[in-house]
């Protein structure tokens, strides 16, 4: 046999070794039969780099030193789940569903919720070729040196029925016996004990040696494939496959014929969660058919055909021992408990936020009381009660303040309001530190080598009052900055420059307009092209925007009607900002379509649905998310979904196939 041969038969025997000990818990030789031909492929290896194989076994030990994670645009978005916290919550899910996919019996898949640090492997031609984390969900950070290090993540997939190319989604966790060795060897050697699993896990996929990364006791269950033209039809099948082709997906998944069923797996794994090797915190419940999936599309931030229950959250008690106030950048005051230094899951909390006056009012909490303090969503501290029996004689009723903390303007509270605001917009510093801030931020104008911080201490210098001052900054200005070298102020200004070339619709987010999120500003960016044309809108122009209400074009308005900002933005102008849409050019488009509404529903044979949308867009159309009397057509496929077909018909809204609309592009213009 040939050496090369002896390589990869070694290789093939090493990563199913692997796949036993890692994946399945059932190994077939012993440690040291498995290190002995590790050893053996190592030297062939050594002895012939021309056969090198960056999947090889060899290479988990790790080795690599990264400097920079390079940032990675996610090929599919990484969305975030809705929370809920009881069965009623659930119901109510299961009746929204409904309303979109009709009177139809929905199985669901449920799954456990565990506690780790996201991430997203691209596999290639059955070879792992990418890892990324989630990061905010559009763009991560590149981890696959690290993620490499982990054994129970396969280099290589098993058969050959696997998709060309796809990504696969899970979380990597530190189980909870691998955490508790860790510590005990820190604190043999006189160091800190790491605080919880899940942010040792996650700290470890940015350790820059993947050989300190190889020597932790990571694991990785995976949870979900994306892609296209998968081999399977719903969510359970989609988790077999993956167990198929070697991955580690958790036996403890189950299909549920009803919600009944689901409330039976979340009963069950509520009181027997502690008997797992993993920290969780919830239920996943997904609708198992991924048509019903794409049927029911996303919201701005999550699937609407999945949710996470989350089991109660622990509680401790401790003392209240002040209340100060912070101000945010749309003048929001939020009141914050100072609290007892107190363990909770996990993690010391001396903070907790008590929201607005109302719920202070509400709970009657008070300085010095013994107060009941729980992870909201396991992520936020927050108060639920008093203990009114430890409550000390001497205290009184917490009198909310009446004018900022921070610049003493008098504060004001709007009609069916929570929050009390700080008028002084534009003269009370957190809120134009807190503008700034957002302005520079990933979502918005991604100012690499400008941080929350520096932006702070640009505005105590002087240096700038507002975010269009930032294109004046130079090197020389922000040289004698604290903690401020040649290279970080060069960064920092070349960081501002390169800003100019970030598109309209993140512009527009940027701004900070109130009630103008990510998705709206994509929106009013799409419908508008230009800040000019919005600045120019009427009220009832912004209203009739699809999905823009009363409140977001009052804002919209509010804000181009303000003297200050009108300055900002035409400074932003001069310095080259993009305030308009850049076109894709497809020397295919026509405007065939113009003044048409579309909504998609079912399955296609030509298009993808997203292939669809995007030839209803290239030709002068528009895509509706639901069928209203605005909709002009609706492109129906196979199984298209009955509570749509009904809303159809009803409103008399022409409904055709997919060759009909094939047709209707090849049609001459006029």
């Amino acid at each position: 046999m040939d050496i090369l041969q002896t390589i990869q038969n070694l290789r093939e025997e090493l990563n199913l070794h692997n796949h036993n000990y890692y994946v399945l818990d059932a190994p077939t030789i012993s440690d040291f039969e498995f290190d002995q031909k590790l050893k053996q492929l190592q030297e062939l290896e050594n002895q012939h780099p021309e056969y090198f194989d960056e999947n090889s076994p060899t290479q988990r030990v790790g080795g690599a030193v990264t400097k920079n994670f390079q940032t990675v645009v996610h090929d599919f978005r990484m969305y975030s789940l809705d929370n809920s916290y009881s069965k009623e919550d659930l119901t109510d899910w299961e009746n929204r569903i409904q309303k979109v996919l009709g009177n139809v019996a929905i199985t669901y898949t449920c799954e456990l919720k565990y506690d780790g640090a996201s991430i997203s492997i691209t596999y290639e031609n059955g070879k792992l070729k990418r890892a990324v984390t989630r990061g905010d969900g559009f763009q991560g950070d590149d981890v696959t040196t690290n993620i490499k290090t982990i054994r129970s993540i396969p280099l290589h997939l098993k058969g050959n029925n696997y998709p060309k190319k796809f990504d696969i989604r899970g979380e990597i966790i530190l189980p909870l016996v691998g955490f508790e060795k860790m510590n005990q060897d820190l604190i043999e050697i006189g160091e800190t004990p790491y605080a919880n699993p899940r942010n040792t896990a996650s700290g470890s996929l940015k350790l820059q040696d993947s050989s300190e990364v190889a020597k932790r006791p990571l694991d990785c269950l995976l949870y979900s494939i994306v892609g296209n033209n998968l081999p399977f039809q719903t969510q359970f099948e989609g988790l077999q496959s993956a167990r198929d082709w070697g991955f580690k997906a958790p036996p403890q998944a189950q299909l549920a014929q009803n919600l009944h069923e689901v409330f039976e797996f979340i009963d069950y794994w509520d009181t027997h969660r502690h008997d797992l090797p993993y920290e969780t915190d919830g239920v996943v419940i997904k609708v198992n058919s991924i048509q019903y999936q794409e049927e029911l599309g996303y919201t701005a931030k999550s699937p609407r055909w999945a949710i996470a229950y989350k089991f109660k959250s622990e509680q401790v008690s401790t003392i209240l021992n002040s209340i100060s106030y912070q101000v945010g950048r749309t003048g929001a005051i939020t009141p914050v408990a100072n609290l007892k230094p107190v363990q909770l899951a996990g993690t010391v909390v001396k903070r907790a936020s008590l929201h607005n006056a109302d719920q202070i009012e509400k709970l009657d909490i008070r300085i010095g009381d013994t107060v009941f303090v729980e992870k909201g969503g396991e992520i936020i501290p927050k108060i639920i009660a008093v203990d009114f029996s430890q409550r000390p004689e001497s205290t009184k009723p917490t009198q909310y303040i009446t004018h900022c903390p921070e610049c003493q303007t008098e504060l004001v509270r709007n009609e069916g309001e929570a929050n009390h605001y700080c008028p002084n917009f534009y003269g009370c510093p957190p809120q134009i530190i807190g503008r700034i801030q957002h302005y520079i931020s990933r979502k918005a104008m991604d100012i690499e080598g400008l941080g929350g911080e520096t932006v702070g201490l640009l505005y105590n210098n002087g240096l700038v009052h507002n975010y269009a001052d930032l294109y004046e900054l130079t090197v020389e200005q922000v040289l004698p900055l604290e903690r401020m070298a040649q290279k970080s102020a060069e960064n920092l200004v070349n960081g501002i420059e390169k800003s100019k070339e970030i598109p309209f619709e993140n512009v527009l987010y940027a701004l900070g307009i109130r009630y103008v999120g990510e998705t709206v500003a994509k929106k009013l960016a799409r419908h508008y092209k230009n800040i000019d044309a919005l600045q120019n809108a009427s009220l009832m122009d912004l209203i009739l925007v699809d999905e823009i209400g009363d409140r977001i074009a009052n804002s919209v308005i509010e804000f181009f009607e303000n003297t200050e900002n009108q300055i900002i933005v035409n400074r932003l102008k001069q310095y080259g900002v993009q305030f308009e849409i850049v076109e894709k050019v497809n020397p295919n488009a026509t405007q065939k379509l113009a003044g048409k509404t579309f909504v998609v529903s079912g399955v296609f044979t030509v298009f993808s649905r997203d292939g669809l949308k995007e030839a209803i867009e290239d030709n002068g159309g528009k895509v509706g998310s639901s069928i209203s009397a605005k909709t002009d057509y609706v492109i129906a496929g196979d199984n298209m979904g009955p509570a749509k077909l009904e809303k159809a018909n009803q409103l008399k809204i022409p409904i055709i196939t997919e060759n009909d609309f094939i047709s209707m592009l090849n049609e001459t213009q006029n």
